[in-house]
């Protein structure tokens, strides 16, 4: 009799009658990561290390960041550039650096886009395109803005109360990405990163990490007093790169909770699909470090954290739950945990609670 090995009993054997995320889940071990967090300074030093093994790629040589000024517009009480910056990899991404008109040095605020299944703009879905950006860029930002931001754009609102402002395209969406990209490629980048000994979630944790330090070697940026906002997956990049860069001063991530991963990995849920997961799935990482272990590493410094009880994408209990362990790496405060209504979006309330969090730490 020929054996079919572990490929054809998985074909032939138990999933053709079962849905295979809960035949994979009933046989999964126990979700308690090695590294899962305590209060010791020996579990940080460690839990560091191994967060940046697993998650960043190497090639940051340390070297200028190749920077090009494509397009400048002067907006007023700020002036927009667009550029392109050269990143982990090698290739070229382009990005939106808002600057006030008063003078310098800045705050600054990192923004990192969400994935949201519309690849053919990134940065443009937090900082609104220049005018003579395309007109269907234009057009796809507005939209955008429309739907999860009560029509406002992040970026204008915070170079309007000082900051400087830098969002980039991620590898896969607006000038990194192709026309017609779209849901069913991502597994198919997944793989190719995968074959290059590379890994999709890991090429976008460097080049944050990369833009990171293209804007502390700016001028105009007071390198000390630099945060970093995300909203849905930019919410992960967020705490994953606060967690990851100590010199991160604060961190405001909305709508992607950090809960542990037995509070994700249930039947049906989205991280189990495939495609969009790849872009947020470090290989080897969930054995060593969840996700609040990896966040808790943001700690001491301030942390604004929101979810919705309405949002579909994450289960409120998990959510909560992960607020409340979260909570346990700030003994001496500095995380905050805000309900927001409406679910998967960061409209004006929201924005108003985390721009008015912002105020207070500069106000200290």
């Amino acid at each position: 009799m020929q054996r079919r090995g572990l490929i054809g009993t998985l074909l032939c054997g138990p999933l053709a009658a079962e849905p295979l995320d809960a035949w994979l889940l009933s046989r999964q071990r126990s979700y308690a990561a090695r590294l899962a967090w305590r209060p010791s300074a020996s579990w940080r030093s460690q839990a560091l290390s191994v967060a940046r093994r697993l998650i960043l790629l190497p090639g940051d040589d340390g070297r200028a960041i190749d920077t090009e000024r494509l397009a400048t517009e002067p907006r007023g009480d700020h002036v927009a550039h667009r550029l392109r910056l050269r990143m982990a990899l090698g290739d070229s991404t382009e990005a939106l650096w808002l600057l006030p008109a008063s003078p310098g040095p800045h705050p600054a605020v990192l923004l990192l886009h969400d994935h949201g299944a519309r690849f053919d703009i990134g940065a443009e879905k937090l900082v609104r395109p220049l005018a003579s950006d395309a007109p269907a860029v234009q057009e796809a930002a507005g939209h955008w803005v429309a739907r999860y931001f009560d029509g406002r754009f992040v970026g204008e609102a915070l170079v309007r109360q000082g900051y400087a402002v830098l969002a980039v395209d991620a590898l896969g969406w607006g000038s990194r990405s192709r026309p017609g990209f779209a849901r069913d490629d991502q597994q198919a980048l997944a793989a190719q990163l995968m074959q290059l000994g590379a890994h999709w979630a890991g090429v976008i944790a460097s080049d944050d990490l990369r833009s990171l330090r293209w804007l502390r070697e700016q001028s105009e940026v007071d390198a000390r007093r630099i945060a970093v906002f995300g909203f849905s997956m930019g919410a992960f990049r967020a705490w994953q790169l606060a967690a990851l860069d100590e010199g991160v001063e604060a961190c405001i991530a909305a709508h992607w909770m950090a809960p542990r991963r037995d509070g994700l990995l249930r039947p049906g849920e989205h991280t189990l699909l495939g495609q969009s997961a790849f872009a947020m799935l470090h290989p080897g990482l969930a054995a060593e470090l969840d996700h609040p272990d990896v966040a808790a590493l943001v700690a001491p410094r301030p942390f604004l954290l929101m979810g919705s009880p309405q949002d579909r994408l994450f289960p409120w209990d998990a959510a909560q739950r992960a607020a409340a362990q979260l909570a346990q790496a700030w003994p001496q405060g500095g995380f905050r945990f805000e309900s927001t209504r409406g679910g998967h979006q960061f409209g004006a309330e929201a924005q108003a609670v985390a721009w008015a969090w912002l105020r207070s730490l500069r106000e200290r």
